[in-house]
């Protein structure tokens, strides 16, 4: 077994993980922040492989309008969110509509590509993306339904996944600790130093005494 000091990243990162789940639980202006630099890093990673992997050009212009409108709506997120930390501003009430539909958008308009790909022009997928798109397309028309839906929504969700994912890694990290306990102990124990049957020399197994040759049986040199 390799020594090993994963397991304190681990608790390190499950602390910070922790850590900013209560943050945004707290200061709801940072989950304008959060949201909108999610939705800008999901869509800038996602152009270069859907360009090279598309193969028909009005799949590429759709998914490249999709991005283009996420990237707006990314921005203006995290404008709210930095204007609203780094100075005394309360987001109005109309923000909270405008997050709102922030999120219907990217959900929905998400499915309804994707879908639209599938059915239409004959993009070829698996099951378990076909099934997880018509679920985000349904958790979008969703949220359009909660009437008093808003980023506070968001911040109860987040601290739910940040305790999830930080007691996963403190659970991981307390394995990962333990195993290196093992490791110490087993450096710290003596060594016990094997001995080598080759070595030693068989003793006769009889109580009698070795009996002597007389002097008449021993060859005698002149």
């Amino acid at each position: 077994m390799k020594l090993s000091y994963s397991w304190l990243l681990k608790w390190i990162l499950a602390a910070i993980l922790i850590g900013v789940g209560f943050t945004m639980f707290f200061s709801k202006e940072l989950v304008f922040l959060v949201t909108g630099i999610v939705i800008i890093v999901f869509s800038l990673f996602r152009v270069v492989p859907l360009v090279k992997s598309l193969n028909k050009e009005i799949l590429r212009t759709i998914n490249i309008i999709e991005i283009l409108l996420d990237l707006i709506l990314g921005g203006i997120m995290i404008y709210v969110g930095t204007q609203a930390l780094s100075t005394d501003w309360n987001p109005e009430a109309i923000w909270s509509v405008v997050y709102k539909y922030t999120l219907v958008f990217v959900l929905m308009v998400r499915g309804i590509v994707f879908l639209y790909s599938t059915v239409f022009l004959e993009e070829k997928t698996e099951q378990i993306k076909f099934w997880s798109h018509l679920a985000i397309f349904a958790l979008g028309a969703a949220i359009i339904g909660i009437e008093n839906f808003n980023e506070e929504w968001i911040a109860w969700l987040l601290l739910a996944i940040s305790l999830l994912g930080g007691g996963y890694l403190i659970y991981d990290g307390a394995n990962g600790y333990g195993n290196y306990r093992k490791y110490s102990q087993r450096l710290n124990q003596p060594k016990e130093i094997a001995k080598d049957s080759k070595v030693e020399k068989e003793l006769p197994k009889t109580d009698q005494p070795a009996i002597e040759k007389d002097d008449k049986d021993r060859p005698f040199v002149s």
